[in-house]
């Protein structure tokens, strides 16, 4: 967080911050060349972590797009999902460096809000891409996957699948009142076919098919041990419905590890190496979403925005595709191939 001693120290400060920022700022960030009519735009980029393959290909997307509209792309990530702490100080020193706004995967979307409220007063455009902040009207647009849609498509697949067989659900889930891990837990309840879930719910819907639900933060071995103990609960669990892939290659190792065989594990995210477990029977199926498009709309929005004073606003949709190797009828989907072509990571 920035201090301000006094008028020079504040300047000398904000001289390093944009520097480092420029140059280090959790990795590397992209310049653009100085014959675009957008040269000295600097665009802001603050993700989750800079680890999860999802948000190292939004940030490669940004630096190509901010490199294509001339633009400077300054970086930064928490520590880890969940790290409010790291984005605060993200928000505060990009501010401080000068960027015309700020793209943002919230890890604690309402306690990163003040912050924003204090990015946008100081006439910075706050872009949030992926994960909607609570409430979304904190920021001036959100560009992201439909995360209720993205759950109802691999509920809607789960449905069909089993046949009419009773369910036995574990829930590999997020963290509590995180909105893309409600949003994409209600959305897969729905599209199994439980009543009554709107998109608009804030905590995560619950009904009696579902034996056990924990939290993995998305981490594969949070989902393993999850998995472990929901399968210590219920032994009959017979469809895992998980956050991530991630998530759901640690159900996978677990499930195996227990002899179980025939479990259904359905995801959310596309990236290739879940597209590839995929493949080798590891997951059911997936709802892919794209990155890349979001991260290349923020950076055009905020150029726009530096360039007109044109703000974007509401909610962009960047798109969903359910991806499986054994379709199920009635339920729209593409094939590995398509979503080989299209993944990320």
């Amino acid at each position: 967080m920035l201090s301000t001693p006094s008028r020079s120290a504040a300047g000398l400060l904000v001289v390093a911050v944009a520097a480092v920022l420029a140059i280090t700022a959790c990795g590397k960030s992209s310049s653009s060349s100085s014959g675009g009519s957008s040269g000295g735009i600097k665009v802001g980029l603050i993700t989750k972590t800079d680890t999860n393959p999802f948000f190292v290909k939004m940030k490669e997307g940004a630096e190509k797009e901010a490199k294509a509209k001339g633009a400077t792309l300054m970086s930064a990530a928490g520590k880890f999902d969940g790290d409010n702490a790291s984005q605060v100080t993200a928000i505060e020193n990009m501010v401080a460096a000068g960027v015309k706004g700020i793209m943002i995967t919230p890890s604690d979307t309402k306690a990163i809000v003040p912050a924003i409220e204090k990015a946008r007063a100081k006439k910075v455009l706050v872009i949030a891409l992926d994960t909607p902040t609570d409430p979304q009207s904190a920021v001036d647009a959100l560009f992201a996957t439909n995360n209720f849609t993205a759950g109802q498509l691999i509920g809607q697949y789960a449905k069909a699948t089993m046949a009419g067989k009773t369910a036995k659900i574990a829930t590999l889930d997020l963290a509590p009142g995180i909105t893309v891990g409600v949003l994409r837990h209600n959305g897969f309840l729905s599209g199994f076919g439980v009543s009554g879930i709107t998109p608009d719910a804030k905590q995560q819907a619950t009904d009696p098919q579902v034996v056990c639900s924990l939290d993995t933060a998305g981490d594969q071995a949070k989902g393993q041990t999850a998995m472990e103990n929901c399968l210590q609960k219920s032994p009959d669990i017979n469809l895992v419905y998980t956050i991530n892939e991630p998530a759901a290659l640690g159900a996978d190792t677990a499930l195996k590890a227990a002899g179980k065989s025939g479990v259904l594990v359905v995801s959310v995210d596309g990236g290739c190496v879940g597209v590839k477990a995929i493949q080798d029977g590891r997951i059911a199926a997936t709802s892919q979403q794209y990155p890349i498009k979001m991260a290349s709309l923020g950076v055009d929005a905020i150029v726009n925005f530096a360039n007109s004073g044109a703000k974007p606003s509401g909610y962009t949709d960047t798109g969903v595709t359910l991806i499986t190797a054994k379709p199920a009828s009635g339920v729209e989907s593409k094939d590995v191939a398509y979503g080989i072509a299209n993944c990320w990571g």
